[in-house]
């Protein structure tokens, strides 16, 4: 089996993008049998899924991942789901400000993923690392990426398992921007590392509570 792990390149302003420093960490290992591959994305809109779509045609993997920064979230958080909107509060890394867009005008409202992600979280917690379900990937490329992700993986039959993990600041990010929640490299690729092995070894993903209230 092979796994396609992707991260962005920084953006915001930040000299370094957690997600891309994990991904390179795990880029090589076998996890539960599985060869880990990883790509680097653009943090840009339309170039991103271009990139996205290029690296699954070169790995032809069973599994993909896409992970992505959340600044202020304390836990690794798998995504539930991605929406078909592209509505940006900053710009991306090319200049693009897109406003209440679709990302697939042809495309449903709305994918899950298709990961086991409360089996992910379970491997993930049984480590000792801190990690919860997530029930919004935001409006920004994370959410783009994972829409376009779902959208592609669909396209073809579902054939792959696919879908989009978060991760929080580094210390040295939360040091810089002050106040913000945190986690170190070491922590966060070992849960990732947990997760993948869980995502390439459930099947029927658990049956426990991880929903919100609000």
């Amino acid at each position: 089996m092979k796994i396609l792990l992707t991260g962005f390149e920084p953006f915001g302003g930040e000299p370094v993008n957690p997600a891309l420093e994990a991904v390179k960490k795990l880029n090589g290992k076998t996890v539960a049998g599985a060869s880990v591959s990883f790509c680097e994305l653009p943090t840009v809109r339309w170039k991103s899924l271009e990139r996205l779509e290029k690296a699954i045609a070169e790995v032809d993997p069973d599994v993909v991942v896409s992970v992505g920064q959340a600044g202020g979230r304390t836990d690794v958080t798998p995504e539930r789901i991605a929406i078909n909107v592209d509505d940006y509060r900053i710009k991306d890394n090319d200049g693009n400000q897109p406003v209440d867009d679709l990302i697939a005008p042809e495309g449903p409202a709305a994918y899950r993923s298709t990961l086991p992600i409360k089996a992910m979280v379970s491997a993930m917690k049984e480590k000792g690392v801190p990690a919860s379900v997530s029930n919004t990937a935001g409006t920004f490329v994370c959410n783009h990426v994972f829409y376009g992700l779902m959208h592609i993986l669909a396209k073809e039959g579902n054939r792959r398992k696919g879908g989009f993990v978060h991760i929080p600041y580094l210390p040295e990010q939360a040091a810089r921007l002050g106040g913000q929640p945190s986690m170190s490299l070491d922590c966060i690729v070992e849960g990732l590392e947990a997760a993948l092995a869980a995502a390439v070894t459930v099947e029927d993903d658990h049956k426990k509570i991880g929903g919100a209230i609000c």
